[in-house]
């Protein structure tokens, strides 16, 4: 199929990978196995794509990171993406009514990158840093997440968000983890994601609420391989392994992944937080998953618990 005359209105196949995040591999396939995209051919006989069947794509890229199977996406029309989409956004919590959340959500569609850090700033100092992580951080990241879902947050903007949590929250977990002084026992924890996480705002806020509680953290950043993880846990003296998932993880993966664990590292516990976490709570067994509002619950039960030989 050739291209109309107005030519720049197509992107590459490259630019397809490039902007939306989708390998060309994955777009051959789909394209065999689906019917979509149905790209046009330019003179030199390679793949050129029409500006709507783009935006199709990037709004169904971004339900399939959120665990939609993209076969079935494939075969709804647009008007029932847009409507699945609206469902996602219909599960955002309603602290979107905080103030400190709607004037973040502002700046950040403006672009004040340093004025949403300095708001950021002056709100932990306000509230607190557990209030700050519980009450603004986690409604605010599922905001975003919600809206890059249904197409209303641009990528460079969920990135922009994650920098600022970044610049605000590391800071403050270093001075939470220089204020314990009694010696209680206190586990040492290893935070990481495993390779299909790319998210790390989980693992900040679970290792910020973690300092509070006076826990040892080492954290590896996100996407850790499992082997890593195991060579990891005896060379740091870890007794804790916290891993941080998001909806976008599938389940199977996830309950895999803490099974694995659980096999490799017998002597280790293996706690599971954020929303995919709870989705995947019956895979994974409810021992192993924990909320964030349940940290200092599992720091106590595992102080209480006796020392091992």
């Amino acid at each position: 199929m050739a291209p109309p005359a107005h030519q720049a209105a197509f992107h590459t196949i490259s630019d397809v990978e490039r902007d939306i995040g989708v390998a060309k591999e994955t777009l051959r396939v789909w394209e065999r196995r689906y019917g979509f995209p149905q790209p046009h051919r330019d003179a030199n006989d390679e793949r050129t794509y029409p500006r709507d069947q783009v935006e199709r794509l990037a709004r169904i890229k971004r339900l399939i990171d959120l665990g939609h199977r993209p076969g079935k996406l494939m075969t709804l029309s647009d008007a029932a993406l847009a409507e699945l989409g609206a469902k996602v956004i219909a599960l955002a919590p309603a602290a979107l009514s905080d103030p400190d959340l709607t004037t973040g959500m502002t700046l950040l569609r403006r672009h004040h990158g340093s004025a949403l850090c300095a708001h950021l700033g002056q709100a932990l100092l306000r509230r607190g840093l557990r209030d700050f992580v519980m009450g603004l951080v986690a409604p605010f990241s599922a905001a975003v997440r919600h809206g890059w879902a249904d197409g209303t947050i641009a990528t460079f903007e969920k990135r922009m968000f994650a920098e600022a949590i970044q610049h605000v929250l590391r800071p403050a977990i270093l001075v939470a983890s220089l204020r314990t002084e009694d010696s209680t026992r206190r586990p040492r924890v290893l935070l990481t994601t495993v390779p299909q996480e790319k998210s790390s705002i989980g693992l900040l806020m679970t290792e910020a609420l973690l300092a509070l509680e006076g826990v040892q953290c080492i954290s590896l950043g996100p996407q850790s391989a499992l082997a890593d993880i195991v060579s990891a846990v005896p060379a740091l003296n870890i007794d804790i392994v916290s891993l941080s998932f998001s909806s976008r993880v599938a389940t199977r993966v996830i309950a895999d992944s803490v099974a694995e664990l659980r096999n490799r590292l017998p002597h280790v516990q293996v706690w599971a937080g954020g929303s995919g976490a709870a989705l995947a709570r019956r895979l994974i067994g409810d021992k192993h998953v924990v909320p964030l509002e349940d940290i200092g619950t599992a720091v106590a039960r595992w102080q209480a618990a006796p020392v091992a030989p």
